[in-house]
């Protein structure tokens, strides 16, 4: 398999800091956190969430319509793709190369899943595999060890914890190669702006089709705030859940593991064993039956002339990671 020289995590390795005063000032979301931004997360964390636990009663017999259903599942699966074919395989991972507009395409899609500035996202990422369950890995749930209580505090701090720390990864060492890119770099930087469309966009189609303030009103709780907070925690379920339980079948130096129930709302992510054993692969779910929505995308996107250099998983580097029999118990 080839290389990508634009986008691969190469670039995120220490030699990387070299460039650091060659490169453009930080993006949006910089290697500090203000106490206002910290403040700005607390909200984007806290407020969908309660708007989950509020949406059975408010849905009990006249709060959802069929519409307000329809703008959450289309609104969480372009920014669920967006994160996961985006964020995460093509600009952290360089599993493709992709054509000018469909990598700006999605650099925009992430964005509008509210998980953050794409440059900090990325570099996130990338040291989380280089440290991987080890001292250094931002979010493993076993940083505080392997009791029970340290599990669920682990658990806890790989869930959300983590992104209250103060000490952020440095994104000119983990992802100069984005920062590099003026245009990726301005979409990073207009964070607040994409966060501000995702949330507008169902009210605004609910308005209008209803022509009422009623219905852009359920069409902003079910189709922005409780989707934001469905694919928040779905996406932050890949830290905790898919490290601390599932599946090995494969071999990797963490405990990555694979959780099936996870897979069609995360469209493929948890298939996160094979991911850890080979991270450039553009197919999580390499087994009979593995659901990866994001990996079919990506080989439309190939068809279409759009992506190419697709890194797919040949079956004897599939075979050569596998574990002895019996060796992928939970």
């Amino acid at each position: 398999m080839t290389t990508s020289p634009e986008l691969t995590s190469e670039s995120s390795t220490p030699e990387a800091a070299d460039t650091v005063q060659a490169l453009p000032s930080a993006t949006l979301g910089g290697d500090n956190k203000r106490s206002i931004e910290q403040i700005t997360l607390l909200l984007f964390i806290t407020v969908p969430f309660l708007a989950l636990v509020a949406a059975v009663p408010l849905a009990w017999g006249w709060g959802v319509s069929w519409l307000d259903l329809g703008l959450l599942t289309a609104m969480y699966f372009i920014g669920c793709h967006g994160i996961t074919i985006g964020f995460h395989r093509y600009f952290t991972h360089g599993s493709f190369k992709a054509k000018r507009p469909l990598r700006i395409g999605l650099a925009i899609m992430g964005s509008l899943a509210v998980e953050g500035p794409l440059v900090r996202w990325v570099a996130d990422h990338r040291k989380h595999h280089k440290f991987s369950d080890a001292d250094g890995d931002p979010h493993s749930p076993w940083r505080f060890g392997e009791t029970v209580p340290a599990l669920m505090k682990g658990l806890w701090w790989a869930h959300i914890g983590w992104m209250f720390d103060e000490e952020q990864t440095p994104q000119h060492k983990y992802a100069p190669d984005l920062i590099k890119d003026p245009a990726i770099r301005a979409i990073s930087r207009q964070f607040v702006l994409w966060t501000v469309v995702s949330l507008a966009i169902p009210p605004l189609v609910g308005g209008l089709v209803t022509m009422s303030w009623w219905g852009a009103f359920t069409a902003f709780f079910w189709g922005s705030l409780v989707r934001v907070a469905l694919l928040h925690h779905v996406t932050w379920s890949i830290n905790s859940i898919c490290h601390a339980v599932g599946k090995r079948p494969f071999k990797s130096r963490d405990r990555s593991g694979n959780v099936w129930w996870l897979a069609v709302l995360s469209c493929g992510e948890s298939w996160h064993n094979l991911h850890h054993a080979d991270p450039t692969s553009a197919r999580h779910g390499v087994l009979r039956g593995q659901v990866d929505s994001s990996a079919r995308l990506i080989r439309w996107f190939e068809q279409l002339g759009w992506a190419y250099d697709v890194r797919w998983p040949a079956r004897s580097r599939i075979d050569a990671r596998r574990r002895d029999a019996g060796a992928d118990a939970a």
